[in-house]
């Protein structure tokens, strides 16, 4: 042990340090600059002027669609980590009662994972506009439209893979303690709620994690789904932030601004988060 002990710790530098050499290089240095940026005025890095908090002030005072985003986002966020997690938690409490064809239902509802997000919202725009469009409309007409398009196109790209994990906690429960329940006489919905529900808390935090991250941070499906039409009211943080930084001359250090605004949200959203749920974990 002691040998094996040294020869990891003579060989620790030569696997980590390339790693963290491209970490720092690609993460952490872009991430200082670009908090340094939303600072200053700049159309290029090399003509930045610093013009202290403007930027800021000129994101939420100045510019009403970011502050709709936000909201929109939000909300878009809080429908999806639902509906998300109740499916998918459902789904992998069905398919760990042994029934027959279960490899292959949870090989099926994994696959939408796999596709991109770009490729997914052209997909599901097609799907929704042909229906839409029996009724001489189409995903523009309404944000209420483009909201449950997006809520729709979310859960079946997510449900999939957050049910993997719900699958994984299930199985990790003792059977005795089912069977303990049982003979204890508890009702299924007890079972579920005392025993279930508790003992996959870790597997919850994970999907709710996720679900939040991936919801919260949406820029091409959103992209291709609606592009924030109508009028920009479906428009998502992550892709009013492009628009700004990209469409807008001259608000650069603004779109960068409304980057780190962003940043920080999803940052302490996620943290709350993960303190909530883990004070709800049981030690197995």
């Amino acid at each position: 042990m002691e040998k094996s002990n040294k020869t990891l710790r003579k060989y620790f530098p030569v696997f980590v340090l390339p790693t963290l050499a491209a970490f720092t290089v690609f993460f952490i240095v872009p991430f200082c600059l670009g908090i340094g940026l939303s600072f200053t005025k700049f159309t290029t890095v090399t003509n930045a002027k610093f013009v202290g908090i403007q930027n800021y002030i000129k994101a939420f005072v100045s510019d009403n669609e970011f502050v709709h985003a936000l909201g929109f986002t939000a909300l878009f966020s809080l429908v999806s980590i639902v509906s998300v997690n109740v499916i998918s938690f459902a789904l992998a409490l069905l398919l760990t009662k042994g029934l027959k064809g279960t490899n292959v239902f949870r090989s099926i509802f994994f696959l939408p994972n796999l596709i991109g997000g770009i490729v997914l919202g052209y997909i599901w725009n097609l799907l929704i506009n042909g229906v839409l469009r029996r009724f001489d409309v189409d995903i523009s007409f309404s944000a209420a439209y483009g909201f449950w398009g997006l809520v729709l196109l979310t859960n079946w790209q997510l449900i999939g893979y957050m049910m993997v994990i719900y699958i994984a906690g299930l199985q990790n429960i003792p059977c005795d303690l089912i069977e303990a329940a049982a003979i204890d006489g508890a009702s299924p919905m007890k079972t579920l709620f005392k025993i279930k529900i508790p003992m996959v808390m870790p597997s919850i935090t994970i999907c709710m994690f996720l679900t939040l991250a991936n919801t919260f941070k949406m820029f091409d499906p959103n992209l291709a789904l609606t592009g924030g039409a109508p009028e920009k009211e479906t428009e998502m943080l992550a892709l009013n932030i492009y628009n700004t930084f990209y469409g807008r001359t001259g608000w650069q250090g603004v779109g960068q601004a409304k980057a780190v605004v962003f940043f920080i949200i999803v940052a302490m959203i996620a943290f709350m988060q993960l303190k909530l749920t883990n004070r709800k974990e049981v030690e197995q």
